[in-house]
């Protein structure tokens, strides 16, 4: 069996075990009438990043946390934190401010009892190993935590075509966002 093999079956033994419930109940609190600030460091921030310019595709009023324009948390707003162990200090701290502020925090991260998921008013568990991972419990011959961060792009683009679905947006309204320098 090749590499490319292993790691597909590798992320999809992931995916299979992603409630599609904790997803739905996550989609219920985007709304386009509200601000979602996307936070997540490393390749989880990247990840954050590509989740975001789809949701952007999508119509909603999006940012990404460290940006030079991203506005500051306001009352009401979304945060979107993404951390595969669930105790990334920045991200942690960030979620802990956007409570205080009365934001909804939504977090994915593998890590059911982590602090994250503890503050988290919805958290969708994707059950991948990341780089703290050793022994029986280190399930990938990837390296740190990559297929974590493989699943989350796919459970992300998952979780942003049920809301295409929930809003009737179509490829061609989606293309329309998108930037077409051509």
């Amino acid at each position: 069996m090749g590499i490319l093999v292993t790691i597909l079956r590798e992320i999809e033994s992931v995916v299979s075990e992603v409630d599609e419930n904790q997803m739905k109940e996550i989609s219920n609190y985007f709304d386009m009438n509200k601000r979602i600030f996307v936070d997540g460091e490393g390749r989880s921030g990247l990840m954050g990043k590509a989740f975001a310019m789809r949701l952007k595709h999508l119509g909603y009023e999006v940012y990404v946390i460290g940006e030079t324009v991203t506005p500051s948390l306001q009352n009401g707003d979304i945060f979107f934190a993404i951390s595969g162990s669930g105790s990334t200090k920045f991200v942690v701290e960030n979620a802990k401010v956007a409570k205080g502020l009365n934001c909804k925090v939504l977090s994915v991260t593998s890590k059911a009892d982590s602090l994250l998921a503890k503050i988290s008013d919805e958290v969708l568990i994707v059950p991948a190993t990341t780089k703290y991972d050793t022994g029986e419990k280190r399930k990938s011959v990837q390296l740190l935590s990559s297929l974590f961060d493989q699943s989350v792009h796919i459970v992300l683009d998952g979780l942003c075509l049920m809301l295409s679905m929930k809003n009737s947006i179509t490829n061609d309204m989606a293309f329309k966002q998108h930037l077409n320098l051509e």
